[in-house]
Parts: C-alpha cells; structure tokens; sequence
C-alpha cells in the first residue's frame, strides 16, 4: 500500500497527533526516526503502525529496524507526504504510531542503591527531553516527573531525548504520591535552589539518593523545599544567576556519579 495524496485520513490523523489531547483521545503517540524507532522496539513499546518514506530510509543508520516489524502494519508513503505528516525538519523517513506505557511509581524497579532524578511542573519539552537524555548517560534509576504541565509523549520530548524517553524509567505523579515514595524507599533527597546554603559538590550522593529540580522561571514550590534533606546549589560567576534546568540536572546528575565511582 502507497499513500500519495496530502488529504489522505491517515496523513491528517498523523499531524494531528502533535496535539496532547489527541494523543490522550487516541491513546496514541507518533515515534518519528529509526534509531528511536528501534529503542522504542527494545523498551517493549507496541506499534499500530509505521509510515515509511523508502527514498529517506534508503540513507538510514539503522535498516535492519523494520525486520521486527510485522509487515501488515508497514505502510509506504511519498516525500511530499512524509514531509507533511513529519515533525521533524531531518529525517530518515519513518513515523510510527505507537501505544504509550503507563508511567507509575509502581512500575519502577529500583537498584540496591539508587540515584533518582525528580522533576517539579517540567514545562518545557525540548528540557525534559534532555534530562531523559541526560538521565539515559548516568544510568540513574528512574526519572520522576511530578506535577508536569508538559506531555511526556510531546513530540519534542522525544526528539530532544534522542529515544530516552525509551531507555530511562519514567513516572509521572503529584509531588505528594513522589514524597511518599521517596519515603518508603528511604532516599534521600536534595532540592536545588538559588538561595540554598550548601554547594553541591560539598553534599554526599553515595547512599540512595534524589536530586529535586524545578522549574527555570519559579524554582521549587516550598513543599519540596521543606521535604528535602537539604537545599544545594551551583556556583555563579558570571551575571546571570541560574542556568537552564537541563544543565543544572547534568552538573548535579554527573557529581553524583563521580562520587559513585
């Protein structure tokens, strides 16, 4: 089958999907690339569909990534309407439509001595994104997403992760439920804060441990300010007096793993 028309249903549908409340309706969300593709595949995620441009997929990195695919579900498409239905500006010519996980707390399996990145009201995608990339890199146990005013099946979530939104355990829930589980896991939690009183560097992360980030414009809400163990910072030298979320996660992130050996 070759869809070649722009006001093909299916085409149509796909652009839909960039809209949170469509992937919500449908139950679905768009993986766009091969390599997220294939991670996708790896992490268990099941498809409904993948649209292939064969011209672009031709210079794919990863050919060998529509072998796992039942051959009913592939579907072929033009550049004009791979162009259309993509998200992306580069690509190698696939988009999947793939069914999301459900992200608990319940579903997290946790190391003997785990390391845990908690995000309060993330509502950037593209920063999300790469600190599931970041996350990804330092093998840290899971990221938790508490209270998010962004979907993590966001498009650019995915892209700005490069597939780490398939490779890193994720959950979403209240910053409650997140408190209560960090409780009964016994982890120890740092929050970051502008006014904090302790450098990172001089705060221990080798028992369980969390690092608790907030949002670029208002920082953490006093509930985890006054839930956390301690308050950390970063050293400023220049005139600015912050860093953009995902830089600051990376810097607290990789201190903890220096520290862990």
């Amino acid at each position: 089958m070759l869809i070649s028309s722009l006001q093909n249903h299916s085409v149509k549908n796909l652009v839909k999907l960039n809209k949170a409340r469509e992937r919500k309706a449908q139950n679905l969300f768009v993986i766009e690339g091969a390599r997220e593709l294939s991670l996708a595949l790896a992490g268990g995620y099941s498809l409904k569909e993948v649209y292939v441009c064969r011209k672009l997929f031709e210079q794919s990195d990863y050919p060998d990534v529509l072998d796992a695919i039942d051959d009913e579900k592939i579907i072929d498409i033009t550049p004009e309407v791979f162009k259309k239905a993509s998200y992306r500006t580069s690509s190698d010519g696939l988009i999947a439509l793939a069914h999301p996980k459900k992200h608990t707390l319940a579903n997290i399996n946790l190391s003997d001595n785990p390391f845990v990145i908690i995000l309060e009201s993330v509502e950037k995608p593209g920063n999300l994104g790469a600190i599931l990339r970041t996350a990804d890199a330092a093998a840290v146990d899971a990221v938790i997403v508490c209270d998010p005013q962004t979907d993590i099946y966001n498009p650019n979530v995915i892209r700005s992760s490069v597939g780490g939104l398939f490779t890193v355990q994720t959950a979403v829930c209240t910053s409650q439920e997140a408190m209560e589980w960090l409780d009964k896991h016994s982890i120890t939690s740092y929050a970051a804060e502008l006014e904090a009183a302790e450098w990172y560097q001089d705060v221990d992360y080798r028992d369980a441990s969390a690092i608790v980030m907030g949002t670029e414009a208002d920082g953490l809400t006093n509930s985890w300010i006054n839930y956390a163990a301690k308050r950390i910072k970063i050293p400023m030298s220049g005139k600015l007096d912050s860093l953009n979320v995902s830089v600051s996660t990376a810097i607290l992130t990789f201190e903890a793993m220096r520290q862990r050996g």
